[in-house]
């Protein structure tokens, strides 16, 4: 069966500098894959390529993205915006600046409903309701009719969820998708996201930076430094041995349990510097903050190799290092 999504060779430019390089991947369909970095590793940018929602400032990526055998990126606009919220659907960073302010949730999740399935405004509204409950959402016959700031921040999310959902997409993508929650609230709208993956048969790209919640959630990881992308791997060949010294910096970073449950003694480790600017420079992207740079790795990017089957790594002198078991990383 072919993957539900691929990308092949994505690339992302703007005047000054290119965020994404080349990035390929696949998602298959009822499957989770997890893009990880740090801020400014083009994810973000990824998801909204993805959705064919790149700032003005963009240049038309290079590239392929096929859903279910179509290029998305040869698209236009109405041909898109036909796609978007009833094929491919995604959940922003920040629900409240997301949501319409002036507008009910009610009526938000209808605007959806109406455009994509032509139902009247009464079916529209039951159907809202039914997503409400859904996303579990109490009272929902009440809460339908109110506004986004008479919701906490949880209760925003699930809306977006609600929203994302509407027409029961194939693919959903999830940026960020419990930035600003709480860690309790974080895991019932993961579980509800997980949850809802399985009921429609969804695939999620799900894009964070939080290895907690990539190891308890993800069937595929992909690692991003600078816009290219560095490891790619099972989650438990990621977590237990990673390659890529960039995803061993991100996992000594990573608060942890000890064995009793406990968090482990002595602070984090930290990864040194700070991301490098996307301006084309030559060689590894990740070499001025490695601990294992050598001479070579400033001439070429270092393409990806395949290590062991299912893994893809941008290092050629990288040695794999033994981790912690990736049950005791702790959400953040």
């Amino acid at each position: 069966m072919a993957p539900l999504l691929t990308v092949k060779n994505l690339t992302i430019a703007f005047p000054r500098a290119t965020p994404v390089h080349n990035l390929s991947f696949e998602v298959e369909q009822g499957q989770t894959l997890a893009i990880v970095g740090e801020s400014g590793s083009g994810k973000s940018l990824t998801a909204l390529a993805l959705m064919q929602l790149l700032p003005r400032s963009a240049t038309t990526p290079t590239g392929q993205i096929l859903f279910n055998g179509t290029d998305l990126v040869r698209l236009d606009r109405r041909e898109m915006r036909h796609r978007r919220g009833r094929d491919i659907a995604m959940i922003f960073q920040e629900p409240m600046t997301s949501l319409n302010p002036v507008m009910t949730i009610g009526k938000q999740i209808a605007e959806v409903l109406k455009v994509h399935e032509k139902i009247s405004s009464r079916q529209a509204r039951q159907r809202a309701i039914d997503l409400l409950k859904l996303v579990r959402i109490p009272a929902a016959e009440k809460r339908v009719d109110e506004y986004p700031h008479q919701l906490s921040g949880g209760m925003r999310q699930r809306v977006m969820i609600a929203i994302a959902v509407a027409c029961k997409p194939k693919l959903l993508i999830a940026d960020e998708p419990t930035t600003a929650l709480d860690v309790t609230i974080q895991a019932q709208v993961l579980d509800l996201l997980d949850t809802l993956r399985r009921e429609l048969q969804m695939a999620v790209v799900l894009i964070t930076h939080d290895l907690g919640v990539v190891s308890q959630w993800a069937d595929k990881v992909v690692v991003m430094y600078a816009g290219r992308k560095v490891e790619q791997a099972l989650p438990d060949d990621l977590f237990n041995a990673p390659l890529h010294p960039y995803t061993q910096g991100l996992l000594a970073a990573s608060p942890r349990l000890k064995s009793d449950f406990h968090y482990r003694d002595g602070a984090l480790t930290e990864i040194p510097g700070s991301i490098v600017s996307a301006t084309g420079e030559k060689g590894c992207p990740f070499r001025p903050r490695c601990p294992q740079a050598r001479a070579a790795c400033g001439y070429q990017v270092p393409p990806l190799t395949v290590p062991a089957p299912d893994r893809l790594v941008a290092c050629p002198f990288t040695l794999p290092v033994k981790a912690v078991p990736h049950a005791a990383l702790v959400s953040h």
